[in-house]
């Protein structure tokens, strides 16, 4: 048995990981729940987010990659680790390939620390590629052209804005202004407005449920329970779309000014190709209600959401995995 080539997403959110000729195989969160007093992990993936703030104290659910790049370096080890044990893949005599995406602006330090803890986990070659393009590729765009792409991928983490063209990145931009961001905005507005405490999970909801970034174009509310600042007993709430879009207001500002200049950067002739292409969104926050709209507003170009956003860098890297010897051989190792 060869073991074969895998792509992995190695998201802030959730780890997606292709098998050559097999697809999707695996898709689960990036969280790892460990024993503070052993410092062994009890539990990963989807099974250790059940456990996310409902932990006894010597327990505790990390997340260990923040902003798209490695904040634990032993934890995300482990956690590639068990998610590449889980599907199987190796050989008897042999260590897969890996193709991992990262985002556009991580240092030469952090691509090193995610090279490392991918051969640790049992890569034999690891070679590493900017995540906007394999998004754009995983979307359909057809990048190897003389022409102009546009994509906006909103991950957990990092929100990656880029320009492509000839197989490559023109201009580019990324932001620490993602999914896990929206999720804070909203707990530290219902914080504020309503003396209420409330989990990751909850605000998870709010945003998936009723929020919306372009005004008027959703019109839903949902009852929230949390623990009341005030008297420190559980209190249910409800909140509606207008309120939740003030809320993220400022935070998707910040995203369509990193689209606008990445657009003033890029050449007059590939701008010409973006206003016929129309700008593509990836990542899980495409899913944001309305960000299509408002970006279409502000930028003055088409916008629409890729197929499956959330899947775009993991059917990315499959697409790159089947042209492996297209690619230019001096990125592996």
């Amino acid at each position: 048995m060869i073991a074969r080539d895998i792509g992995i997403d190695l998201g802030t959110a959730n780890v997606l990981i292709h098998v050559k000729g097999k697809g999707i195989v695996l898709n689960e969160p990036s969280v790892v729940a460990i024993d503070r007093n052993t410092g062994r992990a009890l539990a990963v993936g989807e099974e250790a987010r059940r456990m996310v703030g409902r932990t006894p104290g010597n327990i505790v659910a990390i997340r260990p990659l923040k902003d798209g790049v490695i904040a634990d370096f032993d934890v995300t080890e482990s956690m590639l680790k068990y998610f590449i044990e889980k599907i199987n893949v190796k050989g008897f005599f042999s260590k897969p390939r890996m193709l991992i995406c990262c985002p556009t602006n991580t240092t030469s330090v952090e691509r090193k620390a995610i090279k490392e803890a991918a051969e640790k986990s049992g890569g034999k070659k690891v070679f590493l590629e900017e995540e906007p393009k394999v998004a754009a590729i995983g979307a359909g765009m057809d990048i190897f052209q003389p022409s102009g792409n546009m994509v906006v991928d909103i991950g957990g983490g990092t929100t990656d804005v880029a320009v492509l063209s000839m197989g490559d990145i023109v201009t580019a931009s990324s932001i620490k202004m993602a999914g896990d961001k929206f999720d804070t905005e909203i707990l530290n507005y219902i914080k504020r407005k309503y003396k209420l405490l409330i989990g990751e999970r909850t605000s998870e909801d709010i945003k998936v449920n009723v929020a919306t970034v372009f005004p008027g174009a959703r019109n839903e509310e949902i009852d929230i329970r949390g623990r009341d600042m005030v008297s420190g007993l559980p209190r249910t709430i409800t909140v509606y779309s207008q309120e939740i879009g003030e809320a993220l207001r400022e935070s998707v500002a910040l995203i369509v000014q990193a689209s606008k200049s990445v657009l003033e950067r890029t050449p007059p002739e590939l701008s010409a190709d973006i206003i016929d292409r129309g700008v593509i969104l990836t990542g899980g926050g495409a899913l944001l209600h309305g960000i299509d709209q408002l970006l279409a507003e502000e930028l003055k170009v088409p916008v629409l959401i890729a197929e499956n956003p959330m899947d775009c860098v993991a059917i990315g890297t499959g697409i790159m995995l089947d042209n492996m010897d297209k690619l230019p051989s001096k990125r592996w190792g």
